[in-house]
């Protein structure tokens, strides 16, 4: 076994005290914040009670010690190994002090290499310097070419599986082929070196991937070894490599990528970054979109030449850390590692508001002053650029009040506040933790959306509002020569859909736009079928109108948009809620949940929409209007995790008699009703079965009313 692997072994059984033991293991241990990649780590509640930093090199170590290799490798490869992680330890104040002697704590590779000089060497050799092993022999140090080989690969470690990933450039492994150079490793020796150490260092983080990247990385060995200089990598295949995350789940990048540069992308000025070095870019940044991540990265080359940096002292860009976005960005939900989705919605659209051009000259985003982009350099690292949205004391209370609310009743209550402060949108931003199991629900709903395909005309079919696709799923499978597009203002849908597509092969089309002007994305009199599949609600409930939401006028600008761009013969399909007629009719809701009151009570204190009426009959009764109980029970239905969400719309907008002449009104003699029925949709009663008593104002039992419309408009010539 290892001698490292012993001395870890003992400081884990209580027989070694760190202060005891090696310097290398004294400075791992001695770690009082972990400093590690969240990507990897499913919990961060786990770091509370272990080292990830020692357990990585314990990993490492035994891998090592599993190989058959020479001894003279061997040995090599293990002191860089306990070595190249030792600027991630050490406590708040050794940490401190390093940086005031020079070390650079941020880039862990180049920190642990001047730890490594400064606890072998000789002190009259700088720490911050590249030692030069003639000088070392003629200095009389023993093991002069052993430091330096050593000394060299603790510099680049990791270097070669960060280039794979587009995060360096291919210049940073030069100090390798310096080591051949000074004649300290043959060609041959260094490969054989270089492939267990990055066997090790990859096979360490995950087995699968080291087996998925080997032969990269030997074909890498090999540029290294044969002494050819390293050929630039273009800046946009480097950032094609950083988003292979998404590129898996779906990213087209290099549409996406040409769609960019069409609308303004500054792909000229991102080429300022190619000597740059990302780190924790990949796990930062992964979960936002291509357009999203790139101007992220613009922001950032402004500071390139130094023109943004908090210093001015004009400092070219060496290495670029997204190391405080990381560590805001992940939390613990319920006990596993999530994106912080209240943050991230609000980066989406700090982010939206800035556009190209306001990024190249230097603009902040308009609008909420709760949050702003930070670029700093610190005075010991001046080719360093640290990268950081900043949320104002009062947001970041909020958003830890929302976290901590995810536990009590008062969860509703922190969203809708955190919706308010940052004017978010819910047709623009989907629900916050259950939006996959959300568009799954809504793809779910395959059996009452296939009726809407009796009713579609023509070949150019606008889904408007697609949610998880479904609707256009069964249009491509079902309908061939049919081509349908699904609109939606929010980005987070567009980027989900866009993703399935690429992933499962589709050939429907999908495109972020306004519901309430389709003209400015469809030529007019060019579509045959528009379908509002219980969309109409959601536009009428969240987007405003002459300053005020729940407004039939929101209902009547979507009616006309559509109709504008159908086709002579064209139709609107609509599904959608509908409210019960006479309004006048009562219902009795007795509670056989414990908590059904407080319900209805948090209920009609947050819905927007009108003011919901109810009369206490009992503790556990109550008597309503019988549109307003329907209401409450749609949300109450949802449950819990969707409250926040439901009790902002209002499902039924019309009676039935309301919205036939709705639509005569505002669409003119041109619309020929031909469908117009209701119904009640199934699983309604299914759900509240065990949950309420639905009664008359006498107290007997009465089936549930009509929830939902089925409408289909044509268009067709005026009436004379």
């Amino acid at each position: 076994m290892l001698k490292s692997l012993q001395a870890i072994e003992a400081y884990r059984e209580g027989r070694l005290q760190p202060s005891a033991g090696p310097a290398w293991l004294n400075l791992i241990v001695s770690a009082e914040m972990p400093i590690v990649n969240l990507e990897r780590v499913e919990s961060l509640q786990e770091l509370d009670q272990r080292n990830p930093v020692l357990d990585y090199v314990e990993r490492s170590l035994r891998l090592l010690d599993s190989l058959q290799l020479s001894y003279w490798i061997k040995e090599l490869a293990e002191e860089t190994l306990i070595w190249s992680e030792t600027a991630k330890g050490g406590t708040p104040r050794q940490r401190r002090r390093w940086q005031e002697e020079g070390l650079n704590c941020f880039a862990h590779n180049i920190g642990s290499a001047q730890l490594y000089w400064q606890h072998t060497a000789e002190e009259t050799f700088e720490v911050a310097g590249r030692p030069q092993a003639s000088a070392l022999r003629a200095a009389g140090v023993p093991d002069a070419e052993t430091l330096v080989i050593v000394h060299r690969l603790i510099e680049t470690h990791g270097l070669l599986g960060q280039q794979i990933r587009g995060e360096v450039p291919p210049e940073v492994n030069r100090p390798l082929a310096v080591i051949m150079e000074e004649g300290l490793l043959t060609a041959d020796e260094l490969e054989r070196l270089l492939f267990a150490l990055n066997h090790c260092i990859i096979g360490a983080v995950s087995p699968v991937l080291w087996q998925d990247v080997r032969s990269e990385i030997m074909e890498l060995i090999a540029a290294v070894t044969s002494g050819e200089p390293a050929e630039p990598l273009p800046m946009k295949e480097r950032l094609r490599r950083m988003r292979s995350g998404p590129i898996l789940r779906g990213e087209d990048f290099a549409a996406e990528w040409s769609r960019l540069e069409q609308e303004g992308l500054p792909a000229e000025r991102l080429e300022e970054l190619q000597p740059a070095t990302f780190w924790y870019a990949e796990s930062a940044l992964q979960t936002f979109s291509l357009e999203q991540f790139l101007k992220v990265l613009a922001l950032a080359a402004r500071s390139s030449s130094g023109g943004n940096s908090s210093n001015g002292n004009g400092n070219g860009l060496g290495h670029l850390s997204f190391e405080a976005v990381m560590n805001s960005i992940y939390y613990d939900y319920k006990g596993t590692k999530k994106i912080n989705v209240y943050k991230k919605r609000i980066i989406e659209k700090y982010l939206s508001g800035l556009s190209w051009r306001d990024i190249a000259e230097g603009k902040l985003a308009p609008g909420n002053p709760h949050l702003v982009h930070k670029l700093r350099r610190q005075g010991h690292l001046p080719d360093t650029v640290f990268f950081d949205f900043e949320f104002s004391p009062a947001a970041e209370k909020l958003i830890e009040f929302c976290m901590e609310a995810e536990k009590s009743v008062l969860y509703e209550r922190a969203v809708l506040m955190l919706f308010d402060l940052f004017e978010l949108r819910r047709d623009a931003f989907d629900r916050f933790h259950n939006e996959d199991s959300y568009l799954s629900q809504m793809n779910d709903t395959a059996d009452y959306k296939s009726v809407i395909l009796d009713y579609i005309t023509g070949s150019t079919v606008l889904d408007i509002g697609p949610g998880g696709g479904v609707l256009l799923d069964l249009i491509e499978e079902r309908m061939p020569g049919v081509t349908p597009v699904g609109i939606d203002i929010s980005s987070n849908v567009i980027e989900a859909l866009q993703q399935r597509k690429a992933r499962e092969g589709r050939h429907w089309e999908v495109l972020q736009g306004d519901a309430l002007n389709l003209k400015e994305y469809v030529d007019a009199g060019r579509v045959d079928t528009v379908i509002f599949s219980s969309i109409l609600h959601e536009l009428y409930s969240y987007v405003p109108m002459d300053g005020r939401k729940f407004n039939h006028r929101t209902v009547a600008a979507a009616l006309t948009s559509a109709f504008e761009v159908l086709a002579e013969g064209g139709v609107i399909i609509i599904r959608d809620g509908i409210m019960t007629e006479p309004e006048t009719q009562q219902r009795r809701i007795r509670f056989l949940e414990e908590n059904g009151l407080e319900w209805l009570k948090r209920y009609a204190e947050d819905f927007a929409g009108r003011e919901i009426q109810y009369q206490v009959l009992s503790e556990q009764e109550v008597q309503m209007p019988v549109n307003d109980a329907m209401e409450f029970l749609y949300t109450y239905t949802w449950g819990a995790e969707a409250y926040v969400h439901e009790v902002q719309e209002q499902f039924g907008y019309f009676t039935p008699s309301q919205y036939e002449a709705f639509i005569r009104e505002h669409l003119s003699g041109r619309a020929q009703l031909e469908v117009f029925r209701h119904y009640l949709q199934e699983g309604y009663t299914e759900a509240l079965r065990g949950r309420v008593n639905v009664m008359d104002e006498d107290g007997n039992g009465v089936p549930l009313p009509d929830s939902t419309c089925f409408i289909v408009i044509r268009k067709g010539q005026a009436a004379d």
